[in-house]
């Protein structure tokens, strides 16, 4: 008992000499933190801040809200914390505990979530009374994100610091820094993630509720810029690639079904690619990302370049009834379609290719010959009937009727041949027809998917080095 009681008188006296704890027994001696550090109230404070960003952490397009790092320092005017530092061993700085001295209410407006942000305990004060009070903060904060130009977007999000309570008549708001200073400074911004940091730009307002009362902000812009390579790789190029063999696929033969079946494999890959970046695309309640529209164009193009090869192959398509190509249709397509495509060599490529029409001559002569054919079988008989020919008469008959039966076998399949040549003829133009019409589609087709990707192009080009 008698060693606690020794401890406890002597105690006080290890920090009697210390000279940051006479300090700091000087300046809390008599402070009141819940008053403005002012000795004229009619002086305002004015407290100078200053902005750093150390890392953009996400960027939530769909609820339109914007997570960053930064490093945050305010500085102010404290009149109540000044002293001599020949009093106190020529000390001209100390630290402080922050929650035993006046805290300016400066906060800022864009605040969504509280973030994760470390606590600092102390602030550094200086001789003259200037209190620096610097943190790194997390800021979760609202932001009107635009994604139409999505991937190669840029984004103005705003950070406005100013006293909630106090007037401009009692806090005002500065800069540490110049503004030049703090739009192009990066020194200390991670640059290794997908958003890359353009610059800040720092702007003083005095703004008024009610006609009577005014208030002091600084609003700092962050514009920032997305890094658009991983989507190009991921969404525009397996895109193109099957746009390409889309139209590599116009190269089969159109009266052949494989152009179908490719046309609807394509189709069928581009669908369940479309699913699979459905979760990549950003999506907002108040607009639609150009890439979407893009990607629902090139499903469309996809429709298109199906119906147009399902309509060919039916044009193409042999048929038995099929009629023949009507005079217009061959003047306006094999004739001004052809020359306005310049197809060369047309008339070897669609020309007509059906056989030469029989000969008359020879027509005529097998008449004569089954004419004259006839006529000895007919002479022979009557000779058999008056009995002069060497065979019996039932002998004669059976073998004008064999022969009859054949030349009508003969005339028959002669006649089959002429009605398959002329539908092979009728065919043949169609074909041609379809060939003609088949090129027309493809080079509207082509120079629409041109123009397309061309605009397309010149957006995003314009929209990435602006």
């Amino acid at each position: 008992m008698g060693i606690l009681r020794k401890v406890k008188k002597t105690s006080p006296g290890r920090f009697s000499n210390a000279t940051l704890v006479r300090l700091s027994d000087y300046l809390s001696d008599g402070y009141r933190k819940g008053v403005r550090p002012v000795r004229d109230w009619r002086k305002s404070t004015t407290v100078s801040i200053d902005l750093m960003v150390y890392a953009i952490l996400s960027v939530d397009e769909k609820n339109q809200v914007l997570t960053t790092y930064i490093w945050y320092r305010q500085q102010w005017l404290d009149e109540f914390l000044q002293w001599n530092p020949g009093d106190f061993d020529d000390i001209t700085q100390v630290s402080i505990p922050t929650a035993s001295i006046w805290i300016p209410d400066i906060l800022i407006n864009e605040f969504v979530d509280v973030g994760k942000s470390p606590v600092i305990p102390f602030v550094y004060v200086r001789n003259d009374g200037l209190v620096r009070n610097y943190r790194p903060i997390q800021v979760v904060t609202a932001c009107s994100l635009n994604i139409y130009n999505f991937p190669f977007d840029v984004q103005n999000c705003s950070l406005t610091f100013q006293s909630w309570l106090h007037t401009v008549n009692d806090i005002n708001i500065s800069l540490i820094r110049t503004a030049e200073e703090v739009m192009f400074d990066k020194n200390v911004f991670m640059n290794q993630g997908e958003w890359e940091l353009l610059h800040i730009l720092s702007q003083y307002n005095s703004f008024s509720i009610d006609d009577h009362d005014h208030y002091a902000e600084i609003k700092f812009h962050l514009v920032i810029r997305r890094r658009p390579l991983f989507y190009t790789v991921s969404l525009l190029l397996p895109s193109v690639f099957l746009m390409v063999m889309d139209i590599v696929g116009f190269y089969l033969p159109p009266d052949s079904g494989e152009r179908v079946s490719f046309k609807i494999t394509l189709l069928l890959g581009y669908s369940v690619f479309l699913i699979i970046v459905s979760d990549t695309l950003p999506a907002t309640a108040i607009g639609t990302p150009l890439i979407g529209v893009y990607f629902v164009v090139c499903m469309a193009l996809l429709v298109i370049s199906l119906t147009e090869t399902v309509l060919i192959v039916r044009l193409v398509h042999k048929q038995d009834l099929q009629p023949h190509v009507p005079e217009w249709v061959k003047r306006l397509v094999l004739q001004r379609a052809t020359a306005l495509l310049c197809i060369r060599n047309k008339q070897r490529k669609f020309g007509p290719t059906s056989p030469c029409p029989p000969d008359s001559s020879s027509i005529n002569d097998s008449h004569a010959n089954t004419d004259r054919h006839r006529h000895h079988g007919r002479e022979r008989g009557r000779d058999v009937e008056k009995g002069v020919g060497p065979g019996p008469v039932l002998a004669v008959r059976d073998s004008g009727t064999v022969l009859e039966n054949v030349l009508h076998e003969v005339s028959s399949i002669r006649r089959f041949l002429e009605r398959r040549e002329q539908y092979r003829d009728i065919a043949r133009e169609w074909l041609q027809v379809g060939y003609v019409l088949d090129v027309l589609l493809f080079r509207i087709y082509l120079a629409a998917m041109l123009a397309y990707s061309l605009t397309l192009g010149t957006l995003w080009s314009v929209w990435q080095y602006a």
